[in-house]
């Protein structure tokens, strides 16, 4: 997988523009693509953010856990409750459809 060029190295892009400098110039100044310093411009003046993205990680399980209090009473009400059971729960209470590993993942974890 590609790796993120350093935060400096973009900040150092961005002042260049700032200063007066073109987009081209400064991508050929530092030697990064003409492509990666008019994207960090245009998301610099967009959100002030200089910054990569966050990379990896669970950015998925926020929908299963705002239901945790339906599932963790589930648990406490039918101890013996099937995954099957809890996601049609989920449809008839809620009108959340997940799938039975992301129910199954939610009470691993």
């Amino acid at each position: 997988m590609a790796q993120y060029l350093s935060e400096d190295l973009r900040i150092r892009v961005i002042r260049a523009v700032e200063a007066g400098m073109s987009r081209n110039a400064a991508a050929r100044r530092f030697g990064v693509s003409i492509a990666s310093a008019v994207r960090w411009m245009d998301v610099y003046l967009r959100t002030g953010r200089a910054a990569p993205k966050p990379r990896g990680g669970d950015r998925r399980s926020g929908r299963i856990e705002a239901q945790a209090d339906l599932l963790l009473r589930a648990i406490e009400e039918v101890p013996d409750i099937t995954l099957a059971e809890l996601r049609e729960r989920l449809i008839a209470e809620r009108g959340e459809a997940f799938a039975i590993s992301t129910i199954h993942d939610f009470y691993r974890r």
